[in-house]
């Protein structure tokens, strides 16, 4: 298991204002936790993966990612059972959604 924590200061919406989760931690699937942290407006990352050795590949989805929704002051958790990069962006992407429309409700599976 490798843990990886990747943190971004230059977010724009903080309109993170209740945990949502997305998928499930499954072979080849993965979890999100997106949540409010008071961080002093950093949106920050952990990944908790059963595969090692792709630090780059995960800078770049979770940077992507970032680009794309910005969050400040919040925590996204990820607990990766061998997720493609595809099937990890999909997932922070649900996440994402369910933030913007403020659901709670869990997606994937």
């Amino acid at each position: 298991m490798q843990r990886l924590v990747f943190k971004h200061l230059d977010g724009k919406y903080s309109s993170v204002q209740k945990p949502v989760i997305a998928g499930v931690v499954a072979s080849g699937n993965l979890e999100i936790l997106i949540e409010p942290s008071p961080h002093s407006g950093a949106c920050t990352f952990e990944v908790n993966t059963s595969v090692t050795g792709f630090d780059a590949t995960w800078k770049a989805v979770v940077a992507d990612f970032h680009q794309a929704w910005l969050f400040t002051d919040t925590k996204v958790s990820i607990n990766d059972m061998g997720a493609t990069p595809a099937v990890v962006r999909l997932r922070l992407d649900q996440a994402a959604e369910l933030v913007a429309t403020s659901k709670s409700s869990k997606l994937g599976g």
